[in-house]
């Protein structure tokens, strides 16, 4: 399984962004072609200082696929295209991080 992580930064207007990200970008992310789940949490408080240097971070979305071929698809899809035009229309580009890991199991087995 392949999942793929966003981390937002802070944005200078907190509630106006959650607000376009859960009601415009969420649902595009959600009709991506092989997505098995998308989770977002908010963060709390953070423990190891400095980890992320001098920005706060905001936002943790999650976005899980079966196997690295339907990743491929779903990042060459007009879907994730057009999540990634609503991301940049509401501010998001500039807030985030994103990469994708591998999910292994507890023995370090790729899941």
């Amino acid at each position: 399984m392949i999942k793929y992580i966003v981390l937002y930064k802070r944005p200078a207007d907190p509630e106006g962004f959650d607000r376009k990200y859960f009601e415009s970008h969420l649902p595009i992310v959600n009709s991506v072609p092989g997505l098995v789940r998308a989770e977002v949490a908010k963060v709390q408080q953070v423990f190891l200082a400095g980890f992320l240097g001098e920005t706060e971070p905001h936002l943790v979305a999650e976005m899980y696929f079966e196997s690295e071929a339907s990743f491929k698809t779903a990042i060459q899809s007009p879907e994730w295209a057009t999540s990634g035009a609503n991301l940049a229309e509401i501010g998001g580009m500039e807030l985030v991080a994103m990469f994708s890991a591998t999910v292994v199991d507890p023995s370090g087995v790729v899941a």
